[in-house]
């Protein structure tokens, strides 16, 4: 049986809020804290260090993006806190960022799309545990209309293998030591995986992530 984890709940609505701790608590897991905006998220991870903080991300103080700035302030100050963004909404650029350079421990899904609370546990666990968890629909608001999400069987198996790398938040200086090849023929391959994914240059865009988000969300980044 999975050891229950330490959660911070982090939900302006209070009925979805308590709601969703009871079905935690009911599961094993300890809800450490749950409140109702981005202040007292930040103030609630650094009491608690949780395994995994839940977040919504339109909540006071603004009513915006709180929820998801937040998300990446604990990223940066609590690299061992999972973080999960649970909600409604997808704010493409903002989750980008989210994301950085190695996805390892975030996940984005929307409240509408998750089927059963047996889902979204197992999703929790996934990133608690270091995982990557994307809803394809924040995949597609991210790579932007007219960018092809799946694409990856036009890849040579190399750049398959680089591109395996690279979603795992290997540098450049890592998957040339991987495959004992140059860095120069790293960004080769990395320079063909862009092109091949649709991925043109953006100075609002980080193509490193989009690349590694929609290796992910094909399935074959998953374990086992």
């Amino acid at each position: 049986m999975t050891p229950g984890l330490r959660v911070v709940i982090a939900e302006d609505a209070a009925i979805m809020r308590d709601g969703l701790a009871a079905v935690l608590g009911r599961r094993g897991h300890d809800v450490v804290a749950a409140v109702a905006d981005a202040d007292a998220l930040l103030d609630a991870v650094s009491a608690h260090r949780p395994d995994v903080a839940v977040v919504d991300v339109r909540m006071p103080p603004t009513g915006t993006d709180d929820g998801l700035r937040a998300a990446m302030r604990i990223r940066r100050d609590y690299p061992d806190t999972g973080v999960l963004v649970f909600s409604q909404y997808v704010e493409a650029d903002t989750a980008a960022e989210l994301f950085g350079d190695a996805p390892a421990g975030v996940g984005y899904l929307l409240k509408d799309r998750v089927a059963d609370v047996g889902e979204f546990i197992e999703a929790m666990v996934r990133v608690a545990r270091g995982g990557t968890v994307l809803d394809p629909e924040v995949v597609r608001r991210m790579l932007g209309p007219g960018r092809p999400a799946g694409p990856l069987d036009t890849l040579t198996r190399r750049e398959g293998e680089v591109l395996a790398l690279i979603a795992q938040g290997r540098s450049n200086a890592a998957i040339a030591a991987a495959f004992t090849i140059s860095p120069g023929v790293v960004e080769k391959h990395i320079a063909s995986i862009f092109a091949k994914l649709g991925l043109a240059p953006s100075d609002t865009d980080n193509r490193r992530v989009l690349a590694a988000v929609t290796y992910l969300v094909s399935g074959r980044g998953r374990d086992g």
